[in-house]
């Protein structure tokens, strides 16, 4: 079975620095193990922003709905004493549903092994999502994956999502957090196409990196 699934929970937490050990064994050994056990999850893997303590961890689902389950809510209306204790003490909470669009560069399991996870945000007015939708598969994904160390994107539509309001998630799965500087990003950010959108008073982008942190974790069977 794929670990890799069409529909993702994009969530980040930055616990305070004297529970930072507690946080991390915690969610390793609580957090993510029970979402495991709930049907249309696949797997799920955890990054950590190298300049922080903002933590991410990427939930892949066999859709959205495995958030709308009976076991899933089970799990959200009875949390342990301490997930509220935890939870009770994070801090730059984000939590963000997303829908496959389309993916180029590489596909497959394989891709989610990358070392680092560049994620960018838009909100995007409807009437302009088909543009720049367009604009992001024929003119700055090809660019981008020019280099051949920027492996894979996926886009999704954020059905739900909050502090912020997106609806569009690009994840850049990089061999190495040096292609950011890149010439193939810096064409991908010169274009004509580019140019032209972004001169419209709704783009402006939310731009987060991570580093890989562990092994991913996967479904339990049945």
């Amino acid at each position: 079975m794929s670990v890799m699934g069409p529909g993702i929970l994009f969530s980040e937490m930055t616990p305070p620095e004297e529970l930072e050990e507690t946080f991390n064994e915690w969610y390793d050994g609580e957090h993510i193990p029970v979402r495991m056990g709930a049907p249309g999850f696949l797997s799920a893997q955890r990054y950590r922003d190298g300049a922080s303590r903002n933590y991410l961890a990427v939930y892949e689902m066999d859709g959205p709905e495995a958030l709308a389950t009976p076991e899933y809510g089970a799990i959200k209306g009875r949390p342990s004493e301490l997930t509220r204790s935890i939870l009770g003490a994070v801090s730059g909470f984000t939590r963000y549903i997303g829908r496959t669009i389309s993916e180029a560069g590489q596909v497959g399991d394989t891709l989610l092994e990358a070392p680092v996870l560049y994620a960018v945000f838009f909100s995007v007015p409807q009437d302009r999502c088909a543009a720049f939708d367009a604009w992001y598969d024929q003119d700055h994904a090809p660019l981008l994956l020019s280099d051949e160390r920027w492996l894979g994107i996926r886009r999704f539509d954020v059905v739900d999502g909050a502090p912020q309001s997106f609806n569009r998630l690009a994840l850049h799965y990089l061999a190495d957090r040096a292609v950011m500087e890149s010439d193939a990003r810096r064409k991908a950010r010169e274009t004509p196409w580019r140019a032209r959108l972004a001169a419209e008073p709704w783009f402006k982008g939310h731009y987060v990196i991570f580093d890989r942190l562990g092994p991913r974790q996967l479904a339990r069977a049945a």
